[in-house]
């Protein structure tokens, strides 16, 4: 597939992600947020595995592939949920959404680290002016600097873990398939946000029952279209372009 084609598809996966966001505030107001959360990515990864099922792309992991898994697990699924969750319970959309335009600026300084990646002087200058553009946005938004608050600082850390697990993603992708390696993340890692949420969240099931009709649309949604078809896609793109030229959501 060629860049612009790739291109194409993330300029629309932005827009089904620009929607997730508030999809996903809307769940974790009407539910425990990580309980919910264990089980919107344990749906997502059964949407993934019908995906690989139908395409007859479904195998086991071999040798340090396991370790990649692991890995993308940590970061990627249950440290990037985690904090997306509880930080959306706490901040607006609105704010979350900027911080996460912070996404690609954090990549690229992961990617220069770590993978000894030159960014060009346009890269450079899309860093500069996206970092200035966020800071005054979310910092200055409401004339007070004050505004910050906890539920922003774990958007923060959502995006810093996950711009972490673009780069394992892209050295897993060299013998595996990127979007079976997404479906083995996402459902390795709701289970075990599942076990965290037992201990932290431990009426967490109960709430399940009490959610409107309408609030499951949105759950659905959410975990088939945001989650599963959303990563399997954007981690694809990874895999084909590299981490540092693509926009996070």
């Amino acid at each position: 597939m060629n860049a612009m084609k790739i291109y194409l598809i993330l300029f629309g996966l932005m827009i089904v992600w620009g929607f997730n966001v508030s999809m996903v505030k809307t769940i974790v107001e009407n539910w425990s947020p990580i309980t919910i959360t264990s089980l919107r990515i344990f749906t997502a990864s059964l949407t993934v595995f019908i995906m690989l099922g139908v395409t007859r792309k479904v195998r086991l992991p071999r040798g340090k592939e396991w370790l990649y898994i692991a890995s993308g697990s940590i970061f990627s699924v249950i440290l990037h949920h985690f904090f997306l969750a509880s930080g959306l319970s706490k901040t607006t959309a609105a704010n979350a959404g900027l911080i996460l335009g912070m996404g690609p600026l954090l990549t690229v300084v992961l990617s220069m680290i770590f993978l000894k990646k030159r960014p060009s002087m346009l890269t450079l200058l899309g860093f500069f002016l996206g970092g200035v553009g966020v800071s005054v946005t979310v910092l200055f938004g409401t004339g007070t600097i004050s505004s910050i608050n906890l539920g922003d600082f774990d958007i923060f850390l959502a995006i810093l873990v996950q711009a972490i697990s673009f780069l394992i993603i892209n050295k897993a992708s060299k013998t595996m398939n990127p979007v079976l390696f997404t479906g083995y993340m996402l459902f390795f890692g709701s289970i075990i946000l599942f076990l965290i949420s037992l201990g932290l969240e431990p009426n967490g099931l109960a709430t399940i029952p009490n959610g409107e009709p309408s609030v499951w649309i949105v759950f659905m949604l959410s975990a088939i279209f945001g989650t599963g078809v959303g990563h399997a896609v954007y981690n694809y793109c990874i895999s084909q372009v590299g981490p540092r030229k693509l926009r996070y959501s």
